[in-house]
């Protein structure tokens, strides 16, 4: 039996961009039946966005998150195997790119089923490409530490590598402690060392600025609590 495909589905970055989805995006996965997505909530919203023609009890999701054991998610593929498509969706944006659908796509070459990558938006990139910061050499590092002290040294650290390897060093924050991360860089970082803050990409509320940290410590920062952001620094 021919196995399905493993079709990586991007999401919006945020309530009503579902225009930021390529129509040929929507035509694919209005053809799944099967989805495996971090939240099965989520992803029906999203697909409602997309007015489907099938009625949501024709489809089946499957979680992947914090949750899910091991023996759950290595049966989740089955159905490609038996011949039937499957969409892996994000929370938002990218699936497999700081998300946990990394396994799955793993698995997928293990059990040699064809995985097709789909075009939309990544807010790592986007924030890349308008940071003005160097593009030809990048690193993302996800998460830094929440407590001040071990996050005063992740951001050194970072500054220290930008310089020593003329790289853009790239994280992200969990939403509520945004206003937390930027004081912490203000004070840490030094002055001539470049920071960009990139906020609800693609949306109406987009904010992206990059300057130096010592032009940052004179201007009033908008408010940044509980929207999703990305920060860069290049020294």
């Amino acid at each position: 039996m021919k196995k399905g495909k493993l079709y990586l589905i991007p999401t919006p970055l945020g309530e009503n961009a579902v225009h930021t989805i390529p129509a040929y995006v929507i035509d694919i996965l209005h053809k799944l039946d099967f989805f495996i997505a971090e939240k099965a909530k989520t992803a029906r919203h999203f697909i409602k966005t997309t007015q489907p023609k099938k009625a949501f009890d024709q489809l089946t999701f499957y979680e992947l998150n914090k949750r899910t054991e091991e023996h759950e998610w290595r049966t989740f593929l089955e159905d490609a195997e038996k011949g039937n498509d499957i969409g892996l969706l994000s929370e938002a944006g990218c699936p497999g790119v700081a998300d946990p659908g990394t396994q799955i796509v793993e698995l997928a070459h293990q059990k040699d089923i064809e995985v097709i990558p789909l075009v939309g938006p990544s807010s790592i990139l986007l924030a890349l490409m308008a940071s003005g910061m160097n593009g030809q050499s990048f690193c993302f590092h996800g998460y830094l530490s929440p407590k001040k002290p071990e996050l005063a040294r992740n951001l050194k650290r970072l500054e220290q590598l930008s310089s020593k390897l003329r790289q853009t060093q790239i994280f992200i924050e969990t939403p509520y402690r945004n206003m937390s991360l930027i004081d912490e860089a203000l004070k840490v970082l030094n002055p001539k060392t470049n920071f960009c803050i990139a906020v609800d990409l693609t949306l109406k509320s987009q904010f992206i600025k990059n300057l130096k940290i010592k032009d940052w410590r004179k201007i009033n920062i908008p408010d940044f609590h509980k929207k999703p952001a990305i920060f860069l620094i290049q020294s």
